[in-house]
């Protein structure tokens, strides 16, 4: 009896040297999986920055508005045509942006992130110019298109003529346009602003840097910057590429042929000859407790 418990215990060792090695084996063989992003865009039709000053600064309101704002990954659409804000036009509510047309559209799929704007026949207004446009235009439209797997897309179009503090303007996608009126103010305009990464896209219609202040009287100074018509978005992940599985190579017995098949053709991984030397490890701590119980017995 106690030359067998030897034996047992390097069977068991044996037993548990091969399943600690089997599991970690598995564990560096088995598949990474990658969280799945299915992208982002937005759309928006007009995003001011503004702070608007009232009896020679002694009031301070920041008109911070923003219409037909929407973001993905969950698709969303808005065509409201109004943009109005309260308080500012002695307690009244003040029109920042009346327009025939304002859509933003934002959608998002499994293989493709698309934003989208179409703003037409709009009038922008800011306090202390009740009578007079900041800036009417005919038509513009901004448009981001992110593609899994493919380079983005981002264009920008304004059509038609664009009127600024009431002067018609020539606006280039060449570098920023300045219009100055005496006695009103000055606003800059970059017109069309695009912007890709190998990902990403953002296309910006009209931007616009305005300082005003109406015959210097202080009665409504305006500083900051309005925005018209902007798309981005964000590529979804790329599906990842099936890579060509290799076959197995073939495993040559070594000493006496067997006639059981390769390990190719009965499913055999590169944990098998873990699994193979404990199976041999098993068979010598067998034989070896036999070969005890003899002796003992003789």
């Amino acid at each position: 009896m106690p030359a067998r418990m030897p034996a047992r215990r390097f069977a068991v060792t044996a037993v548990a040297t091969v399943l600690a090695a089997g599991p970690a084996v598995l564990a560096g063989a088995g598949p990474a999986h990658a969280t799945e992003d299915h992208g982002r865009a937005s759309a928006v039709v007009l995003r001011t920055g503004l702070d608007v000053s009232l009896l020679n600064k002694s009031v301070n309101v920041p008109l911070t508005v923003s219409l037909n704002d929407v973001q993905a990954p969950r698709s969303a659409e808005k065509t409201a045509l109004t943009a109005t804000l309260d308080g500012v036009d002695g307690g009244r509510p003040f029109t920042v942006l009346g327009a025939e047309v304002a859509r933003s559209s934002a959608k998002v799929s499994a293989k493709k992130a698309e934003g989208s704007v179409n703003l037409a026949h709009a009038k922008v207004h800011v306090p202390g110019l009740p009578l007079l446009s900041l800036i009417e235009i005919e038509q513009v439209g901004a448009k981001a298109i992110c593609v899994a797997g493919e380079k983005p897309v981002a264009t920008a179009n304004p059509l038609g003529a664009v009127t600024v503090l009431g002067k018609k303007t020539t606006v280039t996608a060449g570098g920023p346009t300045e219009v100055k009126v005496p006695g009103v103010g000055e606003v800059r305009l970059d017109l069309a602003s695009t912007r890709t990464t190998s990902r990403t896209a953002a296309a910006t219609a009209l931007q616009l840097k305005v300082s005003i202040n109406p015959l210097k009287l202080n009665v409504a100074e305006v500083e900051g910057t309005v925005t018209l018509a902007e798309a981005t978005c964000e590529a979804p992940d790329a599906p990842a590429s099936a890579e060509p599985v290799e076959p197995a190579t073939e495993v040559k017995p070594q000493g006496a042929p067997v006639d059981e098949a390769n390990l190719a053709e009965t499913g055999g991984s590169s944990a098998t000859p873990y699994v193979a030397a404990g199976a041999v490890a098993l068979l010598a701590a067998g034989g070896g407790a036999v070969a005890l119980a003899r002796r003992k017995r003789n």
